[in-house]
């Protein structure tokens, strides 16, 4: 089996800065002759990004939306106005639930999705909302939701919220869906920002399949974690023997910088323009 992994868009810049970048998230993953776009942005310039990386967006066999804030999935509407082809959607069930954020206290912000199922309908966009823990979508991709909270150290972000009437409620992100790829050395688990904790996610699918985790690519929501919270995830990362750990998105600076000494030849720097290949003989 080969793996490709692109990441269209991130937080960080390319290497030669000629991509754009933005606060958000979008991979195109290559396996098994389909193509997976996995998350869309905040905007529209992940598509850019595409046309000078060469990678092909029409024709796409699914789209996957990891859960309902903007910077990951305000582009999908200018990928559903430029393509001549209409992907199909599959988002967790939940996904349109309006979410806020807490930025004073008395004022909240709208961080959720811009569109609506009326939109996707008026453009003939396929929808599927996943209300299984466990998905096989085709071959050797799985998704992935409603994680166990088994961690002391994992705590729930009190200023992201659910508006509920007049009313706002913790969000505990049960629309949040991860992409699972089946290797012959267990999963590579593809996440958008792992709002239920890595760790919960990663031993949650190691429970449900009997699987070990191989690697994890994309966000590790530590950007707001203390010193204690990042060096647990650390150590709960070595104890589960993953081999490839590509953080990025919402990770933050200071828990890329800690991942990359710890784990040194295992950490991989997943930024704008990255290119990931993972095959069985690795």
């Amino acid at each position: 089996m080969e793996i490709e992994i692109t990441t269209l868009i991130e937080n960080n810049p390319d290497n030669r800065g000629e991509l754009q970048y933005e606060h958000g998230l979008s991979l195109l993953i290559e396996v098994d002759g389909m193509k997976v776009l996995f998350d869309t942005g905040q905007s529209g310039r992940f598509m850019e990004n595409a046309g000078v990386l060469r990678k092909d967006l029409e024709h796409l066999d699914y789209v996957i939306i990891s859960h309902g804030h903007y910077d990951h999935n305000g582009g999908l509407k200018e990928l559903i106005r430029k393509s001549h082809t209409i992907p199909n959607l599959i988002v967790g069930e939940g996904f349109f639930n309006p979410k806020y954020k807490k930025v004073q206290p008395d004022e909240y912000k709208f961080i959720g999705c811009p569109f609506d199922k009326e939109y996707l309908i008026q453009n003939k966009i396929l929808l599927r909302e996943v209300k299984e823990d466990v998905l096989q979508l085709s071959g050797n991709l799985y998704l992935f939701r409603h994680f166990r909270r088994a961690t002391d150290f994992e705590k729930r972000n009190d200023r992201l919220l659910l508006r509920d009437g007049d009313s706002y409620i913790p969000d505990d992100f049960e629309d949040e869906i991860v992409l699972g790829i089946q290797t012959s050395k267990g999963f590579v688990v593809i996440a958008g920002c792992s709002h239920a904790g890595i760790v919960n996610i990663l031993k949650d699918i190691t429970e449900k399949t009997g699987l070990p985790i191989f690697g994890i690519i994309g966000g590790t929501h530590l950007v707001e974690a203390d010193d204690t919270r990042i060096q647990k995830t650390i150590e709960a990362l070595k104890e589960m023997e993953i081999r490839i750990v590509a953080a990025s998105h919402c990770t933050g600076e200071k828990g890329l910088r800690y991942i990359r000494r710890e784990l040194k030849e295992q950490f991989l720097f997943n930024n704008t323009g990255s290119v990931i290949r993972i095959s069985d003989d690795q």
